[in-house]
């Protein structure tokens, strides 16, 4: 066995980067913040064992420059590197860098970040592995002539995806066989422009459904399920809501993900923390594989709380080369755990990011009650990253104890200075479309438009 971390770099900033701080805190390992200058007064910069500024405030010269970072692991002589989540964390370039100068990454390898990264390669794994994909092209879609097949074999509505989309973009949706060449070349064009990979697939469009993803967590050799996570109330494609378990699922479709959640993670070779993406159809009751994140997510905390593992301390666990104690009969899931992500954000206005200087803040507390943020009285928001300020993760005996907890919890948070999500969270938690669980992806803005209550 490989002796374990001792250092750790965290790339990344915000309430990511101080949750790893306390991860590594506990763990004995030495954190390393590498933050902007605009995160110089930032709560995890303070309570990291050492900080060192890796550039100015554009993530392009700071979180997302590759060549700092890595100046930045080897000048403070650390084992790993802890990208969290975003800028660099899927990025397999990054990845094959840490390789090549000898700094470990904690995370899959850059040979998996890309093949996962590529959401045509991902899908011809997945079917090898026996996971249900998405009616659809099996490769790349090169012309129209080949498009105007697809859509013969599957019928319109269409959904064109970018292959090297994520997080909701390179996306459009086809009606009709009218417009499918246009469309074809527009989104072709796109995804040329925005990802540099002009590449695209074709999938049925499917009108009725949930999105459900399974975290996974893996050694090598053994691969573990923690879980679905419920994501389906999202406005913009953007998550908003999560819940875990999910109220659309029965035991019998919940042990077939997480069947093919491990099953793709073996035919792959996974190793680390990892999502492993479905679309739930509410009509046919069936699921389809659609991506995989190669690294932890913004809604681990979910998961977290209905299992009892430290999914970070996993990470770090594996990455200095130590097995997995736990076996799947291990991962009991208790109770129901549900998270709001509270933005500095304006719903009367679009939902506009307000970053400022927050005047006053309180925590909620009380039984079964987490709340994952940086932020601090007194403390500026810069206007130059995510407006995500925390995460709050309510966690109940079932889901109305969950949903009551989350609204009371909402209700306690205070911070001010700046307009956030909150009041708006529990909104869509006192809706009743979302305390039936019987609600899909247009459920968010059906609720903005008057049309959901």
């Amino acid at each position: 066995m490989a002796e374990p971390l001792r250092s750790v770099l965290i790339a990344n900033r915000g309430e990511i980067a101080l949750r790893i701080v306390r991860a590594c805190r506990e763990l004995g390992i030495r954190s390393v913040l590498a933050y902007s200058e605009a995160d110089k007064d930032s709560l995890p910069v303070q309570l990291a064992d050492q900080a060192v500024c890796i550039g100015p405030a554009p993530v392009k010269s700071s979180y997302r420059n590759a060549v700092a970072i890595i100046s930045a692991a080897q000048a403070y002589k650390v084992d790993a590197i802890h990208p969290g989540y975003g800028f660099l964390s899927e990025n397999a370039d990054f990845a094959k860098l840490c390789e090549e100068q000898g700094v470990g990454f904690v995370g899959p390898s850059s040979d998996i970040i890309r093949r996962m990264g590529d959401k045509i390669e991902a899908k011809i794994i997945a079917r090898r592995a026996g996971v249900p994909t998405v009616p659809g092209s099996v490769g790349a879609i090169a012309e129209y002539e080949e498009a105007r097949a697809v859509a013969a074999d599957v019928g319109f509505p269409l959904l064109i995806k970018a292959a090297a989309g994520g997080g909701g973009r390179g996306m459009r949706v086809v009606p009709t066989a009218d417009t499918l060449e246009k469309d074809l070349a527009e989104i072709m064009s796109e995804a040329e422009v925005a990802f540099g990979d002009p590449s695209v697939y074709i999938e049925r469009y499917l009108t009725d459904i949930r999105h459900v993803e399974i975290q996974v967590i893996s050694d090598g050799t053994t691969v573990l399920s923690v879980g679905e996570r419920d994501c389906t109330a999202q406005r913009r494609n953007q998550k908003l809501v999560e819940e875990s378990p999910s109220p659309a699922l029965d035991d019998t479709l919940r042990k077939g993900l997480s069947e093919a959640a491990v099953a793709l993670c073996r035919e792959v070779g996974y190793t680390n923390a990892g999502t492993v993406e479905f679309v739930f159809d509410n009509v046919e009751r069936t699921y389809y594989f659609i991506e995989m994140n190669t690294r932890i997510q913004v809604e681990h905390p979910v998961s977290e709380m209905v299992s009892g593992i430290d999914l970070i301390k996993l990470q770090l666990q594996i990455a200095g080369g130590q097995p997995l104690t736990i076996t799947q009969d291990d991962v009991v899931l208790t109770g129901h755990a549900i998270e709001c992500r509270i933005n500095a954000e304006d719903p009367d206005r679009g939902f506009a990011p307000g970053p400022g200087r927050i005047s006053a803040f309180r925590a909620p507390g009380g039984p079964g009650v987490r709340m994952d943020t940086h932020i601090q009285a007194g403390y500026s928001i810069p206007p130059f990253y995510d407006s995500m300020i925390g995460k709050l993760i309510c966690w109940g005996a079932d889901r109305d104890e969950a949903i009551a907890r989350a609204l009371g919890a909402l209700g306690e948070l205070v911070v001010d200075g700046v307009t956030t999500t909150a009041a708006f969270h529990q909104r869509i938690l006192s809706s009743d479309g979302f305390r039936s669980g019987e609600f899909n992806t247009a459920f968010v803005a059906e609720l903005l438009d008057g049309r959901a209550t």
